[in-house]
């Protein structure tokens, strides 16, 4: 796996691009002196654990079988702002599951990937309190 990042201002805003050449703009508030124009690095890694436990509640329930028609995760994640670095102690997933689903192959599957497999969730649980719920709504 690799990434490569290029800055593209004279301030905080930088280009990441992976080896497929998929780009993500990081940047930072105007409070310190970025532009606000592109997601900064700790929403940046709590996006990656939606992704990352999204992408494997999709992936495992097509294959039980289960009529999924979306996804949608809402996360609230709080750091300990008082020290430096300022790591996430508590992070909250919601996901919000369309589709006529059975309700506990739902469960288990959150459950298996933010609890156990989810690569994310790992690093991330080594400071936070991980916590998840989710919605199903029938189509």
């Amino acid at each position: 796996m690799k990434t490569s990042l290029r800055r593209v201002d004279d301030a905080f805003q930088m280009e990441a691009r992976n080896q497929s050449g998929h780009i993500v703009i990081s940047d930072d508030s105007a409070t310190i002196g970025g532009h606000g124009l592109g997601i900064r690095p700790m929403e940046m890694l709590i996006s990656a654990l939606g992704a990352c436990s999204s992408i494997d509640v999709i992936h495992f329930l097509h294959k039980m079988r289960q009529p999924l028609k979306d996804i949608e995760v809402d996360i609230d994640a709080e750091r300990d702002t008082d020290n430096v670095p300022a790591l996430f102690t508590n992070v909250d997933i919601t996901y919000m599951i369309k589709g006529n689903l059975d309700i506990k192959k739902v469960e288990k599957v959150i459950s298996l990937f933010v609890d156990k497999y989810c690569s994310v969730a790992r690093i991330l649980e080594k400071t936070s309190t991980i916590t998840w719920a989710y919605t199903i709504v029938p189509t």
